[in-house]
């Protein structure tokens, strides 16, 4: 069958396909150490709770500084050269990186591995930048939240696999996501078709390599302003969250590494209902601004309650909330970001907003684990185990405040 134009449909949804196909994978991989790491880290350094969240703090740092310093420079090249071969360099790396997690024998084996998976993790941002490519900007929304309805795939499949593996030993899943990584590699060389013709690279220039610069000039968009520091302060919310989620359910409910793993698929469950489903109706309904701010109040409030359940089977509800919110207003807000720049620049974009992400995780599961390993100790400073949820929930109320303010002002839709 053809469209309107005359093009076959599957002409047109192949590209669509392999992006999804290329961020599953890698996202498989993710979701299969994800509650593995913190427990690992445990098994290198003997001790509490506290004591493993204060590593995995550092170690969090290690990985969020080196993404920091690559992503954008990694997006600047798929502006230039292209699109595929930053696809197959970054899951290249992401072998070796959880080849070195699999072996390690302490803890700085461990922080080398994730300084390697740092630089090289760049599969999102690019993933990204390919979709705006082949997408039009009325449909990015929409395609966007496919992308993250595949994030939601990768972790059903890799929390389960990861906590049923690492039941049978702890560095089993290590092996299955360079495996998975691997198969990536191959499925880009072969696969994987180049999205952005030459005539739309633009020249690469030393400046690219300066994430604070980039920052600053995507940031003279007055549209993306405040948007973006929305972003930032979210993103320090939910990764502090992520960074420490398995030590906090262990510490708080008892949860082993299959819990923690069934919890992680849920996630993915919500992910796949919410930007597969939900994404595309809600904001052709309300408006990608209006989804934005309701996203992020219904993050808040669910943040809150974090911080005060006591029961195990509390936290599913929670959970179906915050993602609801936060898959919401992720996709929405990328669309509205990337609609602000031009063609040749959509890989800068998507560099700078996962550089974004990456400050924030600097910030956020170093926070997080250190407030943590402060309320863990058997001589807390305060009994407040969910300390870390009232400061997230106050975080996204204010990231709603900022840009319901900005969807007020004259000219947000146009971005002047």
């Amino acid at each position: 069958m053809a469209d309107t134009d005359g093009e076959p449909a599957a002409r047109r949804t192949a590209p669509v396909a392999f992006v999804l196909a290329t961020v599953l994978i890698a996202m498989l991989g993710v979701g299969l150490v994800w509650p593995i790491l913190p427990k690992l880290i445990n098994e290198l350094a003997p001790g509490d709770i506290s004591e493993a969240a204060y590593y995995y703090g550092i170690i969090a740092t290690v990985y969020a500084l080196a993404q920091f310093v690559a992503s954008p420079l990694l997006g600047s090249l798929s502006d230039a050269y292209g699109r595929k071969p930053i696809l197959i360099i970054s899951q290249a790396g992401l072998v070796l990186d959880y080849l070195l997690l699999a072996l390690a024998p302490n803890l700085w084996w461990l922080a080398f591995a994730r300084l390697i998976s740092g630089v090289f993790g760049a599969t999102i941002t690019t993933a990204n930048a390919y979709m705006a490519d082949i997408t039009s900007p009325e449909d990015r929304s929409r395609n966007f939240g496919l992308i993250g309805a595949t994030f939601g795939v990768g972790f059903i499949i890799g929390p389960l696999m990861g906590g049923i593996l690492g039941e049978i030993d702890l560095r089993l899943p290590f092996y299955v996501a360079a495996g998975l990584a691997l198969a990536n590699v191959v499925f880009g060389l072969l696969v994987v078709p180049e999205s952005l013709p030459p005539e739309k690279r633009r020249t690469f220039s030393a400046a690219d390599t300066n994430p604070v610069r980039i920052i600053r000039r995507v940031a003279q968009f007055p549209a993306l302003a405040p948007l973006l520091f929305a972003l930032f302060i979210t993103n320090i919310a939910q990764r502090g969250l992520e960074a420490i989620w398995v030590l906090y359910t262990e510490f708080r409910f008892g949860w082993g590494v299959f819990e923690a793993g069934f919890s992680l698929a849920f996630v993915g469950v919500m992910f796949i209902i919410v930007q597969g489903g939900l994404v595309g109706p809600v904001v052709k309904q309300f408006g990608e601004w209006k989804t934005v701010t309701g996203g992020f109040f219904l993050s808040s409030i669910a943040m809150a309650f974090y911080s005060i359940v006591d029961k195990a089977w509390m936290v599913f509800p929670l959970i179906a909330v915050h993602i609801l919110g936060n898959a919401l207003a992720g996709p929405a807000l990328s669309a509205i970001a990337s609609k602000s720049v031009a063609d040749n620049e959509q890989g800068m974009l998507q560099g700078t907003l996962s550089s974004i992400n990456s400050l924030a995780i600097i910030i956020g599961p170093f926070a997080a684990s250190m407030v943590l390993a402060t309320v863990t100790r058997p001589d807390p400073v305060m009994n407040l185990p969910g300390a870390w949820f009232i400061l997230a929930s106050v975080t996204f109320a204010l990231a709603s405040a900022l840009v319901l303010r900005r969807m007020l002002s004259p000219g947000h839709e146009t971005g002047s």
